[in-house]
């Protein structure tokens, strides 16, 4: 039974998997922390200069769109 998954030895649209490996991690890591942005109560998000609005506008940009500080 043939797959459509490449073999984890070859690479995915010319890069080698380690290169794009971190670019998943940085995603992921950006959702999470969109998570627990959008937990965050009211009086906590005071605290760290955030009306609900903008943490909200945060929690629904896209998860590939992580912030430029992060890309190094």
């Amino acid at each position: 039974m043939a797959t459509c998954m490449p073999a984890p030895s070859r690479s995915v649209s010319g890069r080698k998997p380690t290169r794009w490996l971190p670019s998943i991690w940085l995603f992921l890591a950006a959702a999470r922390s969109r998570r627990a942005l959008r937990r965050l109560d009211d009086r906590l998000l005071s605290d760290i200069g955030l009306t609900r609005a903008e943490a909200v506008a945060e929690a629904r940009r896209p998860l590939w769109d992580a912030p430029l500080h992060w890309r190094g």
